[in-house]
């Protein structure tokens, strides 16, 4: 590991009522930062903790061997919210995230280091082994890879990036599940590495429950639709209009000649029309008016990059 690569970064770990854990997590951190000479930061953030892990954090980090802070939000908001504040609490370049239950080891940081000075944006973890909820997350993950061809195998494990990727990709609430699909989507350079998933140690998982199942499904389909459907709206809803619109059409010659040709009156045919021309015209018209969100969406992300270019030094990398 070279002596660059060994700072620049800050570790981010959110904590949610972790105080059991901050003890031992200081300690395996400690021992990781002497043994690979590590500089860079670390960022706790307290997400709302009611047991009082931050102070727990405070005594456990004391004498460390870089600058430990820590981040507080007033409620429980979760992992793609801890990610947001430690993207604006640091001006580190690259961001390490770490969870407090130590399910990963502290001395895979390095290897992630490692990878992104090879010159990638981002770089996740890939879990081997046996892993509780693994049916789950193997299911989940090849779905996602089938729906947005990111070339990773799993998209929500430990990850570091580069901090200005959040400034370019704004998260919706727990979209930490897709902050890969969506920096791959935006041309960043991903890869993974495989690493181990240890059993937890402490305190309870704060992600289970088959209400996140759905959450997660139907969050799925709606990052599909944002970086998809709504890339160009106007061919996906305009096309679904044309066809119903000609569908309807269709059935209306039809419906004329069981009217006039046979002298049979067929009434349902004649909504069906009604529907399908309405249905068409719907589609196409929301085609017209997404299509137009959209380049207005473009021209304002346009203006967000410039803005955020001409803040940039002289020299620095994008």
């Amino acid at each position: 590991m070279t002596a660059e690569s060994r700072s620049g970064f800050v570790l981010a770990i959110p904590a949610y009522n972790e105080v059991e854990s901050m003890i031992p997590l200081f300690d395996a951190l400690r021992k990781t930062w002497l043994d690979h000479e590590l500089g860079g930061e670390i960022l706790l953030i307290d997400d709302g903790s009611t047991d009082g892990t931050a102070s727990a954090a405070v005594e456990a980090a004391r004498n460390f061997p870089v600058p430990v802070r820590i981040e507080r939000h007033s409620a429980n908001c979760g992992k793609t919210e801890a990610m947001v504040t430690a993207s604006t609490a640091t001006r580190q370049r690259y961001i390490v995230l770490f969870d407090a239950d130590l399910q990963h080891t502290p001395d895979d940081i390095p290897r992630f280091l490692d990878k992104l000075r090879e010159g990638y944006d981002v770089v996740t973890g890939w879990k081997q082994g046996p892993y509780e909820k693994r049916f789950v997350s193997v299911i989940y993950n090849w779905l996602s890879r089938k729906l947005f061809r990111v070339p990773v195998h799993d998209l929500n494990s430990m990850k570091a990036f580069r901090r200005d990727i959040l400034d370019v990709i704004p998260l919706r609430h727990d979209w930490h599940r897709f902050f890969v699909v969506l920096a791959h989507d935006h041309g960043y350079r991903v890869t993974e590495i495989p690493i181990r998933l240890y059993p937890r140690r402490f305190g309870t998982s704060k992600y289970s429950g088959t209400g996140r199942i759905l959450a997660g499904v139907l969050d799925l389909l709606s990052v599909k639709m944002l970086t998809s459907i709504l890339r160009r709206p106007l061919v996906f809803f305009g096309t679904l209009g044309i066809v119903l619109g000609a569908s309807g059409f269709a059935v209306g010659i039809v419906a004329l000649y069981f009217r006039f040709g046979l002298n049979q009156g067929y009434r349902p045919l004649l909504y069906l029309v009604i529907l399908l021309l309405i249905l068409g015209v719907l589609l196409f018209s929301l085609g017209v008016l997404a299509e137009g969100i959209v380049q207005v969406r473009d021209r304002v992300e346009h203006l967000e990059r410039r803005l955020l270019d001409s803040d940039k030094p002289p020299g620095t990398e994008g």
